[in-house]
């Protein structure tokens, strides 16, 4: 299968934002409902995108004055004050972007996010303007990971068939839902064992973005 694009997954691949997103919603449920929670509460839903992420901390409390529009929207508030000027990528993601593209890759992001909240993971890692053919988020779809929906859409907006893909991932749900979309995947040792991802279907397997080579995906 000849390479033509890659296609990346966000937290814990280009960054880790998932303290700065707990702390916005331990915040937004003190502000909005009285409720002490914890960031271990949300640890359960990380990954499955923001509905589930407060949605399931609000059903653990039985938290009923819960309202996903409203207090979803001031957890994003909250997040991007949180993250201006202080969230990070990881080791070598952008570089590992810009290498793929200076090689005629094709590039898109697939992340469980929600829009708001992608974009400014973007601008303060520094790859909000043009890293990327085709933008996809958790909105995008109506099933999210493990389910191959959202790299099927990045597929099909960057115009490159499936099986010319390789995803850049770090949990066993997006390894699980890249291989499910006839796509080779790139794991990363940032989240997961190495056994549980290689369980899961990774075709190769890395310490992080700064330790990988493009040359290998191509």
């Amino acid at each position: 299968m000849k390479t033509e694009a890659v296609i990346f997954d966000m937290d814990g691949v280009l960054t880790d934002s998932e303290w700065f997103i707990a702390e916005a919603g331990r915040l937004m449920f003190k502000e909005n409902h009285g409720v002490d929670v914890t960031h271990a509460d949300f640890l359960p839903f990380v990954g499955h995108g923001e509905d589930r992420f407060l949605g399931g901390v609000a059903a653990k409390y039985a938290v009923s004055s819960f309202d996903l529009a409203r207090d979803k929207a001031r957890t994003y508030e909250l997040y991007e004050g949180l993250a201006r000027g202080k969230l990070r990528e990881l080791p070598g993601a952008s570089a590992f972007v810009r290498s793929c593209r200076a090689l005629g890759l094709r590039t898109a992001l697939a992340t469980s996010t929600d829009r708001v909240k992608m974009l400014v993971n973007l601008r303060e890692i520094g790859l909000a303007d043009g890293a990327f053919d085709a933008l996809v988020n958790g909105q995008d779809v109506e099933r999210k990971k493990p389910f191959p929906d959202i790299f099927l859409e990045a597929a099909r907006r960057i115009g490159v068939r499936p099986g010319n893909c390789w995803v850049v991932e770090d949990s066993v749900g997006g390894v699980t839902a890249a291989v499910a979309a006839g796509m080779r995947c790139m794991a990363l040792l940032t989240t997961f064992p190495e056994d549980a991802l290689r369980a899961a279907g990774a075709a190769l397997i890395v310490r992080d973005l700064a330790t990988a080579e493009v040359a290998r995906l191509v």
